[in-house]
């Protein structure tokens, strides 16, 4: 299934699961309430989910003359690539990550933790890795993706407020709302989005893998970058957000070990053997 109609199915089954919920929890009322949220959802992940990605990590835009963003138009240059925005995050843990809605509008972002911890080489094999995404053009439905977990959980969260503080009452048919669908919901949103997420093969990750390699001309790089934010992320974890986990390069461990429930990623060693084995 391409990426495009794996974004459109996406999004339709969330503006599904959406109204579903919604007309459960307020009848008529609740129906139309959910379905602008859908609406603007839909038109809100297609035109400005790089932006609020980047703007979840306070990611500030740097331009021509800063090291990572020479380095990513000479690898955007050597992938035929237009030359994307380069954002630094300003978090110590070692990590990063691309999005944007097409090559013209695209987007990568690293860390000032990997800036700091890996050498040349391997700061170039892990932008190569990016550009593999922007590339293979995985960066929309990443970056959907993350805006309906997001929202997903922002749907969890309204009715857990409910519950506590008082939503069970009269829906605008007259009958009262159903205490199991305030439940449900409070309990499979979250799962919801692990769905979601999962939807994002896996193997996307060893194809930008491979594209890297093919862009620098070595898999030497990536492999030990790897390897180092692997072990950095655990000892310093980025403060992600679940929604997200799927876009950086190396899954990231959050502090209260939130992170582990997500499997967003392929085992770093079993990615290291694949580069290993790239002609």
């Amino acid at each position: 299934m391409g990426n495009s109609v794996k974004t459109v199915v996406l999004l339709g089954l969330l503006s599904g699961l959406l109204l579903v919920i919604g007309e459960l929890l307020g009848g008529q009322t609740g129906l139309m309430f959910a379905f602008v949220i859908a609406v603007a959802m839909n038109f809100g992940s297609y035109w400005f989910s790089d932006r609020i990605v980047l703007r979840m990590y306070k990611a500030e835009q740097v331009g021509p003359g800063h090291p990572l963003h020479e380095m990513t138009a000479h690898l955007a240059s050597r992938a035929g690539l237009p030359t994307p925005k380069v954002y630094v995050i300003p978090d110590d843990s070692p990590n990063a990550f691309a999005t944007g809605r097409n090559p013209r509008h695209a987007a990568v972002a690293a860390t000032r933790g990997i800036l700091r911890m890996l050498d040349r080489e391997e700061l170039e094999g892990v932008i190569a890795h990016e550009l593999a995404h922007v590339k293979h053009r995985d960066i929309l439905i990443g970056s959907v993706a993350a805006t309906i977990a997001a929202t997903v959980m922002m749907v969890a969260r309204m009715a857990q407020f409910a519950a506590i503080f008082g939503g069970f009452g009269n829906r605008d048919d007259g009958e009262g709302s159903n205490p199991l669908a305030l439940i449900a919901t409070i309990i499979l949103a979250p799962l919801a989005a692990v769905l979601i997420q999962s939807a994002i093969s896996r193997s996307r990750e060893f194809a930008a893998d491979r594209g890297a390699a093919g862009i620098v001309g070595s898999p030497h790089g990536l492999v030990r970058a790897l390897r180092k934010i692997d072990a950095g992320s655990r000892r310093v974890p980025i403060d992600a957000s679940p929604a997200t986990a799927h876009m950086f390069i190396v899954k990231p461990f959050s502090r209260a070990g939130v992170m582990s429930l997500f499997s967003t990623h392929p085992p770093t060693e079993q990615r290291v053997e694949r580069l290993l084995q790239t002609p």
